[in-house]
């Protein structure tokens, strides 16, 4: 559905472009939840594994960082995923203010049991494009996602 703004052309191409931008990825990400690719995981909970399991240890500001989400939001999904023993937390032996946390055997079991299928999902979800497409689409998103900034 485009957009009733009366606003001028580029205002209204800015927001129609930003409804497709939104529904596609609503579309997407739900047709991944009827998938059930990630489990019993949340989105939120599923990308601090897959970050954890990446990159290694980080502490809960960092992971914030990278999976784009608040440090308050963060507080209860690691909370949740240490109560499930997907990680733990360990204090800094040299600043006891940094928390780090840490990636269990069980969260590395839990995520590379069901990063398979949600890595082939999502290469037959995006089957749609072509290579060329796909390279073109991930440099707009950085694109826009670092406002303007050159890559």
């Amino acid at each position: 559905m485009p957009t009733h703004y009366p606003g001028t052309r580029a205002e209204k191409r800015t927001l129609n472009t930003f409804i497709k931008l939104t529904r596609c990825t609503n579309s997407l990400l739900a047709r991944l939840a009827e998938r059930d690719t990630m489990g019993d995981l949340t989105p939120s909970q599923f990308s601090v594994l897959e970050a954890l399991y990446h990159l290694g240890h980080m502490t809960q500001g960092e992971i914030s960082t990278k999976v784009l989400k608040s440090g308050s939001n963060m507080t209860t999904v690691i909370d949740n995923l240490e109560r499930d023993g997907y990680v733990r937390r360990e204090r800094d032996g040299k600043d006891r203010r940094v928390i780090h946390v840490h990636l269990t055997k069980a969260g590395t079991g839990k995520l590379e049991a069901i990063l398979p299928n949600h890595v082939a999902a999502l290469v037959e979800e995006f089957q749609v494009l072509s290579a060329s497409e796909l390279e073109t689409l991930g440099e707009l998103c950085k694109k826009l996602g670092r406002g303007g900034e050159s890559a």
